[in-house]
């Protein structure tokens, strides 16, 4: 909204400003078709930073960051009040962006669509693809 832009000199990318501010929608749509053109799961999965399972939060991200990679949301969360369990609902979508998916879970097809966070050990599995614990991240 600044008027900030990308700026490429050979390999080194800044923000300059190069623009008065705006919050026209026309404005926004530029700014993020930059945005979308260099943004992927590779250079995500270096910018977000480490997230412990037990402290997983709605926004959070499992993300293999390669070409292709994958990545899939945390799309929401409960507590089962009989247990106190905690279950978490993925979501997923491919690029360029489409429509998003809530993911089943392969694993238990009575508790599906949710996951728990007590099945989740050193793996998630779900229906396309499997990620590490290691590979849930958010955004700094």
């Amino acid at each position: 909204m600044q008027g900030y832009r990308i700026a490429i000199n050979s390999s080194k990318v800044s923000w300059v400003k190069r623009t008065s501010p705006s919050n026209t929608y026309k404005d926004f749509w530029k700014y993020m078709e930059i945005i979308f053109s260099y943004a992927g799961n590779l250079s995500l999965s270096k910018e977000l930073i480490l997230v412990a399972k037990e402290d997983m939060k709605i926004g959070d991200i499992f993300i293999w960051g390669g070409s292709p990679g994958h990545a899939i949301l945390v799309t929401d969360m409960a507590i089962n009040p009989k247990t106190n369990e905690k279950l978490f609902l993925l979501s997923q979508s491919y690029m360029p962006a489409q429509e998003i998916q809530l993911l089943k879970n392969p694993n238990d097809s009575e508790f599906s669509p949710w996951y728990s966070l007590t099945d989740l050990t050193t793996e998630l599995k779900t229906p396309e693809w499997n990620f590490n614990v290691n590979q849930l991240k958010r955004f700094q």
